[in-house]
């Protein structure tokens, strides 16, 4: 039973969103890893390390392998991941040869990650894309609409409802942008052997870093980056944006929804149990708490920037702790601001001196 607000048996109603946990599920990393592996264990045919029919028997054993959760979480508590038992499972059902030689755990560990990371952004990726639409459809309908322009709260001077949606819409089409640039920087395999220098891959390393990330359509690589994290961090950070222009688009609605104010009215709004006449912002301020929220956990992505050396456990297991967490905020945030925006019923007022007036 999970304790965090993202799956606990309560506050996941209103935290939840399942499309995104079923991309950070276990069952999904863990076919992402045995895809690093059984395409390893091809590219060591490929390369001639291995009998090409002896490594095809490995990679296709590997993919039906079962594994035993239990004993990658005994695994992950004695040795600190869970790729040692994983590579242990495996080499128990097929010639071990050809398994994992020449790789390392974070190798499995890393690509795995960005797979999953890819996933992420596809759904990131649709989702803002029916924002946008939605909030399109909402400037058709009251962009005309007269509105108080606020500057520090205060009232300013009239306005119209399409100069506040376009605070809200531009900076999504920004991060559309923005989400293309950082994929291409982050999907890539991560191979580098025990030190990072490939070494036990010798001459065929080449091959074999091409044979992978191809197999997997990722971009391959000149490096490994073992230590290098900043585009997981920039990734990271990319998520805070998104919950950032969604905790603003969120505070404005709360603002507006006002009684006395009233310049929006929004369906599907949450009850009181002590006052019956109230209509609370619910999803406006889930926006708003999920923003700080992926706020605080991007300082600590970037104390994760800090690896000693070659490899560090420390820095390394920090992300582990934040970067899903953040990815399950960024997807709530999406799907809640997307419900928010299609039920809108009402958006600022009919302008002095119109017709309609």
């Amino acid at each position: 039973m999970g304790i965090g607000v993202f799956d606990h048996p309560w506050t996941s109603g209103l935290f939840a969103d399942e499309a995104m946990l079923d991309v950070w599920s276990a069952d999904r990393t863990l076919s992402y890893m045995c895809a690093f592996e059984s395409s390893w264990s091809r590219a060591l045919g490929v390369a001639g390390l291995v009998d090409a029919a002896i490594a095809e028997k490995a990679a296709l054993a590997i993919e039906f392998a079962s594994i035993d959760m239990p004993l990658l979480k005994s695994g992950m508590a004695r040795d600190g991941v869970p790729i040692p038992s994983l590579v242990h499972q495996l080499k128990a059902v097929t010639d071990e040869c050809a398994v994992h030689v020449g790789a390392t755990s974070q190798d499995v560990m890393d690509t795995s990650l960005v797979m999953v990371l890819r996933d992420t952004s596809d759904l990131i990726a649709t989702r803002l894309s029916l924002l946008i639409e939605a909030l399109h459809n909402v400037e058709k309908q009251f962009g005309d609409q007269a509105l108080m322009g606020r500057t520090r709260m205060q009232a300013a001077t009239l306005i119209t409802v399409r100069d506040r949606l376009l605070s809200w819409r531009l900076p999504l089409e920004s991060h559309e942008d923005r989400l293309v640039e950082c994929r291409t920087r982050v999907e890539r395999v991560q191979i580098g052997g025990a030190s990072g220098d490939r070494a036990a891959l010798g001459d065929h390393a080449g091959v074999i870093v091409s044979h992978v990330a191809k197999s997997l359509n990722l971009t391959s690589t000149d490096k490994a980056w073992h230590a290098m994290r900043e585009s997981i961090v920039d990734y990271a950070s990319f998520l805070s944006l998104v919950t950032g222009s969604l905790g603003k688009l969120g505070q404005d609605v709360a603002l507006m929804a006002q009684q006395g104010i009233d310049d929006i009215t929004v369906s599907g709004c949450g009850g009181s149990s002590a006052m019956a006449h109230k209509q609370n912002p619910v999803l406006a301020e889930l926006l708003i708490t999920l923003a700080r929220f992926n706020a605080v956990q991007v300082s600590g992505m970037h104390q994760s920037l800090v690896h000693e050396q070659e490899r560090s456990g420390a820095a390394w297991s920090l992300e582990w702790m934040l970067l899903p967490q953040m990815a399950q905020a960024t997807g709530r945030a999406l799907s809640a601001a997307l419900e928010l925006v299609n039920n809108i019923q009402s958006l600022g007022h009919e302008r002095p001196g119109s017709d309609k007036e």
